[in-house]
């Protein structure tokens, strides 16, 4: 995979070095918001980057019993966390990156990696399952290189 990454690295940093600072900045901006968007859907499908779907969510003791609409509606997982909100796009004149920052970095970072957190501010520790949110596969490669000749073709 990482192979796969420094090929598509040297091809597309030819291509960028020939364009011009502000060429090469719209490029970049396109390009980064097709990964978020890829990255987006990819977390709401609930899928890891390899395409092997996430561990499952613990399930809690049916105590009482389903009241009310909330209850009846199934909360999706890290449906607040893929907002654009959350995940963000960085970008400089040489790279541009798409992840999280602040306080959503470190959630997305206890699911990406499977560590221990608190359930809640003064609530139990729980090890999560790791669950990858962000990452590179091969149709998220095939959108760089897509997105980079359709603007080439157009230039």
């Amino acid at each position: 995979m990482s192979d796969d990454l420094s090929t598509l690295e040297a091809w597309a940093g030819a291509l960028l070095a020939q364009l011009q600072p502000g060429q090469r900045r719209i490029i970049t901006r396109r390009i980064a918001q097709d990964l978020r968007r890829s990255q987006a859907q990819r977390i709401a499908s609930q899928q890891a980057p390899d395409g092997a779907p996430y561990a499952a969510r613990k399930q809690r003791k049916n105590l009482r019993g389903k009241k009310g609409r909330i209850k009846r509606q199934k909360a999706a997982m890290f449906e607040k966390i893929r907002t654009q909100k959350n995940l963000k796009i960085e970008q400089d004149e040489n790279q541009l990156s798409v992840g999280f920052f602040g306080r959503a970095a470190r959630i997305a970072r206890v699911h990406q990696e499977g560590l221990t957190d608190k359930v809640a501010k003064k609530g139990p520790e729980y090890r999560y399952p790791a669950r990858p949110l962000l990452g590179f596969s091969a149709t998220d490669q095939a959108l760089i290189r897509d997105s980079m000749l359709r603007h080439f073709a157009n230039f």
